[in-house]
């Protein structure tokens, strides 16, 4: 087993900055400063974590800004600039590992007033990023247009939040995750200097600000490539136990001929938590949860009975029911649900890489049991068939955390670390070169979301401290 745990945060810093000189220089831009909103402002769910949640607990914001336009946005980068203030961009807060807390305090940039869509042509959406995933397709679905793929979060994230912090989610078992080439068009980008910049990034130079926890640049504009639109049906299917529900799982997706959108494996210890849907499950069974189109719903059921399954609920997708959406048991959103019931748990994110993944479950459910509940989603990756893991692991101490990950890890299955605030030990395991290099030109005081880019502190201490040097 390694033998670091995860790395601590830095210690809070004391509230020095002179905020009445930054207001007069913001002008009549909005601002919170109590600090009940303040703090709430400061939180997402990093308590999914027992890590994350006794080393963040203490760490909030000063102060909170709500600009309205890119211009606000411009002078809010600027007055952070001159006065050396660490500024963190914010969306909905929705994210599961302290993606946008403020390690140094300062300003919490809350983009939710920038919500509007400035067009959709030919399937492409141009939109600001305060915009939340709900009201983006409440409007595009009129034009038949809707997101590529989502995550569970859909009815609160905000556009700008998942292209900062999130991966892949609904829809990925068409549409592969954020970074594949052509889902992400075009970012509008406001660097942090004293005179701010506008850089328009393109094609992969997207990259640069994708999944980078907003750590080198303000997003205040998007374009993303849309899918046509389905009629959806939601359906939850029973199966013996997890291996047969991953086997169907799997044949559902290499079946070109169905219309899928959502296919999640849950092992019975955690589906026994979801409370809304508990009454139709069966006792100690597997269930496959699924997103299909209307035209696919008999085949589907057809596949069921061929891996000895039973759909036990089936329903025309929407938004509208006592049940909430499926997705909302999927995802991250499976984690919820369990914590809502078993205070105890934590969970893990796991690669199960093709063309090996169905094995390298089995193999790891066969080591772990019921100590790690299986919660699989499948995906497209590299353009085949794989899956990821958002198991949930029954938490005793931070020790027996690190070995399971460790021999998930040994056993050829990677962990993109949730119990870690470090960009780079989340998902990508290595520095992104190409974030670092447009960090160094676009946020040159390291003011960005301080803390979270490991290569900024390890490559440029003299101006990662900047407090001791500026404050």
């Amino acid at each position: 087993m390694s033998e670091n745990l995860w790395a601590d945060p830095p210690a809070p810093l004391a509230p020095v900055t002179d905020w009445a000189s930054f207001k007069a220089a913001i002008g009549s831009i909005e601002t919170i400063e109590e600090p009940a909103l303040v703090k709430q402002k400061s939180r997402d769910f990093y308590w999914y974590s027992p890590v994350l949640k006794k080393q963040l607990n203490k760490h909030f914001g000063d102060i909170v800004v709500l600009p309205k336009t890119e211009a606000e946005v411009i002078a809010v980068a600027a007055a952070c600039a001159k006065g050396r203030i660490p500024l963190t961009v914010r969306g909905a807060g929705t994210g599961n590992y302290g993606q946008a807390m403020p390690l140094a305090g300062g300003v919490i940039l809350d983009m939710s007033g920038l919500d509007k869509i400035v067009r959709l042509e030919k399937g492409v959406l141009t939109v600001q990023p305060g915009m939340k995933l709900i009201d983006l397709e409440n409007e595009t679905l009129k034009q038949g247009w809707e997101l590529r793929f989502h995550p569970s979060t859909r009815r609160t994230a905000t556009i700008g939040g998942f292209i900062s912090g999130g991966s892949s989610g609904i829809g990925s078992i068409n549409y592969g995750i954020l970074r594949d080439r052509g889902n992400v068009r075009r970012l509008r980008v406001v660097t942090v200097e004293e005179t701010p910049r506008i850089v328009e990034l393109t094609g992969d130079d997207v990259q640069k600000a994708v999944h980078a926890y907003g750590t080198n640049g303000i997003i205040t504009e998007l374009d993303v490539a849309m899918a046509r639109a389905w009629p959806w049906v939601e359906q939850v299917a029973c199966f013996p136990d997890i291996m047969a529900a991953t086997r169907f799982a799997q044949a559902l997706c290499e079946a070109d001929g169905v219309v899928k959108k959502l296919v999640s494996p849950i092992d019975w210890g955690a589906a026994q938590h979801f409370k809304p849907l508990r009454p139709m499950l069966k006792d100690g069974q597997a269930i496959v949860i699924l997103m299909v189109a209307q035209t696919s719903r008999e085949a589907t059921a057809d596949l069921v009975k061929d891996f000895a399954g039973e759909i036990v609920f089936d329903r025309d997708y929407t938004d509208q029911a006592d049940i909430p959406p499926l997705y909302e048991f999927t995802w991250n959103h499976t984690t919820l649900q369990v914590l809502k019931v078993d205070k105890s748990i934590t969970y893990m994110q796991t690669l199960f890489p093709p063309p090996d993944h169905v094995a390298s479950v089995e193999k790891m459910w066969k080591i772990f049991g019921d100590e790690v509940p299986l919660h699989l989603e499948f995906v497209r990756l590299g353009g085949k068939v794989a899956c990821f893991g958002l198991q949930i692991v029954r938490y005793t101490t931070d020790e027996r955390l690190r070995e399971i990950i460790d021999i998930h890890e040994r056993n050829g299955c990677p962990i993109f670390d949730p119990h870690t605030f470090l960009l780079e030990d989340g998902g990508m395991k290595v520095v992104d070169e190409a974030q670092y290099e447009f960090k160094k030109m676009a946020d040159p005081y390291g003011l960005l979301n301080v803390g979270k880019m490991r290569a900024w502190d390890e490559r440029t201490p003299t101006r990662s401290k900047w407090a001791e040097a500026s404050l």
